[in-house]
């Protein structure tokens, strides 16, 4: 695990936990980290969460938004959870295009979510 890039496994899911000022460097480093353990684990999924982005300007929701990108290119599939009230306020005020992005109100529905996506996309049924 890279320093200030939180990834946690869990099954076929990485968790990612985004915190604080995410600044050009820092999120240079979560998508390289990010990416890499994607690809090295093959994980079928990414849980992306942002309870701990208190603020979101349009530099960090592009960030999200291309994340979600790069995973899908690595055939995992992604979900964003933890989004406070007031960052989806801004989000949808800012006007970034997160039409492909997933959401679930937290990490347990998104997990939930995650394991629909990957059943959808690969057509298996448990």
């Amino acid at each position: 695990m890279l320093e200030q890039v939180p990834l946690q496994r869990l099954g076929h899911t990485i968790i990612v936990t985004l915190q604080g000022d995410l600044d050009d460097a820092t999120v240079e480093r979560i998508e390289r980290a990010v990416t890499d353990e994607v690809a090295k684990v093959r994980a079928r999924g990414v849980l992306i969460d942002v309870s701990g982005l208190a603020v979101v300007d349009s530099f960090v929701a592009r960030v999200i938004a291309r994340l979600v990108g790069m995973v899908a290119l690595l055939g995992a599939v992604s979900t964003i959870v933890g989004i406070q009230p007031a960052v989806a306020i801004t989000l949808v005020e800012l006007g970034v295009p997160m039409d492909h992005v997933h959401t679930a109100l937290n990490a347990e529905q998104g997990m939930a979510r995650l394991r629909r996506m990957w059943d959808d996309t690969t057509g298996y049924r448990r």
